[in-house]
């Protein structure tokens, strides 16, 4: 709970920003599990801690021992995974070490989407101020989603806030709409400091295998990323292509890859951060060509801007687009059109000034918008900001 001292108000506890312990809830995390969501929670109850508050996060594992373990400098709860439907991960156990941590919590974050988490809210009546990080609509599922819906609708207004994580999902997202009284923006934001810093030998390995002038995928190979897409795009073309990632559709994407004879595509599979770091840093560009909306923010495209590198993305009315703004940051191609993606390509390596000044204001957008002291300092807000009103 939180630490009160006798006497003080509550806007002054706010103000004076006191311990505070901060439940996340969501299905997976590291070192279980890696992707856009997770690496979210970790830059979050990292940055978190880092001010002196105290960060448990609770998830689904086959894999880890159901005990604490830590990560950074905040705590990991696994609770054994009873089985899957449909994606959404279910535990029989969970329920009492959810219980346990939320009477300990002052506030509880939770991770949109993720159906049993709705059930575990309610069957453990828990009623400490509550907010729920709204990373995507369900996209994919639509015959399961009919089902959900009331579950959704009275999860959803049940919690205290909303946050969505970007101004374009928000405005696009019929969901978020029925919501607008409690939803605030935060964009997500990534910390420098937590990716090493390549060495030189690391650089000259990576140079003298794949050049200095290539485009860079980093991500979950998943089908919503468009990546046959960009395959299309740079068939018969010289346009070299480096794909850092592991996923669903990874060996449906290296048969493609053969299949149009690709010999400027290089798979490279899931690699260590000190490797991605490097390829970030040598790329000419990234190029991000997920084509549905179930692509909602892009943090590989927030490492780009980060890098300063220019970057190419499909206008999909998600955080892709309010990442990088067509024009000034890099160029964005309508979805699903591989000729387009093409031009943009073939456009940043004929006109390498331009380029490069793109890559220089993405920089420049992401300290102003996107660092991790940002979004951390923001969520410390709204957290205080439930605590007063509870």
């Amino acid at each position: 709970m939180a630490i009160i001292p006798n006497g003080l108000m509550i806007s002054e506890i706010v103000a004076q920003r006191l311990t505070m312990r901060v439940l996340h809830f969501y299905k997976t995390h590291l070192p279980d599990s890696w992707g856009g969501t997770q690496s979210f929670i970790h830059q979050l109850a990292h940055g978190t801690a880092q001010r002196g508050h105290i960060v448990d996060v609770l998830i689904l594992s086959r894999e880890l021992p159901p005990r604490p373990l830590t990560v950074a400098n905040y705590t990991v709860h696994p609770a054994s995974l009873s089985f899957e439907v449909a994606s959404t991960g279910f535990s029989l156990s969970v329920f009492k070490k959810f219980a346990e941590l939320a009477n300990q919590a002052d506030v509880i974050h939770y991770h949109f989407p993720w159906p049993f988490m709705d059930v575990v809210h309610f069957a453990t009546r828990v009623t400490k101020p509550s907010l729920v990080t709204y990373h995507s609509d369900i996209i994919r599922q639509r015959h399961a989603l009919k089902l959900y819906r009331p579950l959704k609708r009275r999860f959803l207004q049940s919690v205290n806030r909303i946050v969505a994580t970007s101004p374009n999902y928000f405005a696009t997202s019929e969901v978020l709409q029925r919501y607008q009284s409690k939803t605030s923006v935060i964009p997500i934001g990534i910390d420098r400091s937590v990716y090493p810093e390549p060495s030189d030998a690391s650089l000259d390995r990576w140079r003298a295998r794949v050049g200095g002038r290539f485009f860079l995928f980093v991500g979950m190979l998943r089908y919503y990323k468009g990546l046959h897409i960009l395959l299309d795009a740079v068939s018969g073309t010289n346009l070299p292509v480096v794909i850092v990632g592991s996923g669903p559709v990874e060996q449906e994407l290296r048969k493609h890859a053969l299949r149009l004879s690709l010999s400027n595509v290089l798979f490279l599979g899931a690699l260590p951060e000190e490797d991605k770091a490097a390829l970030l840093a040598l790329c000419f560009a990234v190029v991000f060509p997920s084509h549905l909306r179930s692509e909602a923010f892009g943090i590989s495209l927030l490492e780009g801007a980060m890098f300063g590198k220019p970057m190419i993305s499909s206008e999909i009315g998600t955080g892709t687009t309010f990442v990088n703004i067509g024009g000034e940051t890099g160029l964005v191609v309508p979805p699903s059109d591989s000729d387009s993606l093409r031009q943009a390509m073939t456009y940043l390596v004929e006109h390498p000034d331009e380029a490069a000044q793109m890559g220089h204001r993405a920089r420049r957008r992401y300290e102003t918008l996107f660092t991790a002291d940002i979004m951390v300092e923001k969520y410390l807000d709204l957290y205080g900001d439930m605590l007063a009103g509870s």
